[in-house]
């Protein structure tokens, strides 16, 4: 199994549900407040671990209590915490998240994540070997971003880019991207297929929500269902459908058997609240395939 970095985001999700999205003025009555460890860094890492990858975690964090919450949630899964490094003075990422009939609004401030820095990603790199993956977001210093994408590149390592939330400085560092997961806002913003192969990238695989995913190459475009759910939070949708791809080419899969089991794992994901929390299991996976094919025998 190859190991999978991922240098990212780290933090604290504070998520409220709401019957809609106030306007200019107004106070609404929520409910079912709570506090989660999120991130899009931590999140995928997180979903690299419990889905069983050798996940390593290259991030920043406060030097609040926060901090301490988020490296043990990571811990729980199996991650690798090791590179991550706790800024003084400063305050952890904290995600402000509003959930609107299973649909997800979310306010960021970067905290220590604006202090993720090349020695930070020289350090994590130091326990790759070529055919690793490295993983990346875009929650972090763009500059940052695109140097651990080079670095990686020049390691021979397989790059995956989840561009998010878009940012079109990244396109400096398309280059050394191998495979991208935007979704279709992300894609738009970034030109669109045919901008992003002129780059040099040999895969997009952009999320279509409930419609399920595309599988495109230069050669190739064919779009995949996921399962039908009902969705009740699709915070950390994304992030699980791009760990579960990392977790299975790490086993050696195809990018098609990667991506299913990807998919899946963010479908079960959309049915539970939070983000850490949603993801599921390598077991319940399992379970949920089972039930699927008892269903189709019939």
């Amino acid at each position: 199994m190859k190991k999978i970095i991922i240098a990212g985001s780290l933090n604290m999700d504070l998520v409220i549900n709401a019957p809609y999205m106030p306007v200019g003025g107004e106070t609404l009555q929520g409910s079912d407040f709570m506090t989660n460890a999120g991130g899009k860094g931590a999140n995928q890492a997180f979903a690299c671990g419990k889905l069983g990858g050798s996940a390593y975690m290259c991030g920043c964090v406060g030097d609040d209590a926060f901090s301490y919450e988020l490296i043990k949630s990571l811990n729980s899964a199996g991650v690798n915490t090791d590179f991550v490094r706790h800024v003084p003075k400063t305050p952890t990422g904290v995600a402000v998240i509003v959930v609107t009939e299973g649909e997800n609004r979310i306010i960021i401030d970067s905290g220590a994540n604006g202090h993720l820095s090349n020695e930070d990603i020289d350090n994590v790199l130091k326990i790759a070997s070529e055919g690793d993956i490295y993983l990346t977001q875009l929650e972090n210093p763009i500059d940052t971003v695109g140097y651990g994408l080079c670095k990686a590149k020049e390691m021979g390592m397989l790059t995956v880019l989840n561009p998010a939330p878009a940012n079109n400085k990244i396109c400096d560092y398309l280059k050394y991207v191998d495979i991208i997961t935007p979704n279709e806002t992300e894609l738009e913003i970034l030109g669109g297929l045919d901008k992003l192969f002129s780059y040099g990238i040999k895969t997009v695989i952009t999320t279509l929500g409930s419609k399920g995913y595309e599988i495109a190459t230069k050669q190739k475009r064919q779009i995949y269902p996921c399962i039908k759910i009902k969705a009740v939070d699709t915070t950390a949708a994304g992030d699980t459908a791009t760990a579960g791809l990392c977790c299975g080419l790490s086993q050696g899969k195809s990018t098609e058997e990667a991506m299913a089991f990807g998919s899946l794992a963010a479908s079960i994901a959309c049915t539970r609240r939070g983000a850490q929390k949603s993801v599921p299991s390598l077991s319940e996976i399992m379970e949920y395939n089972n039930k699927i094919a008892k269903q189709n025998r019939g």
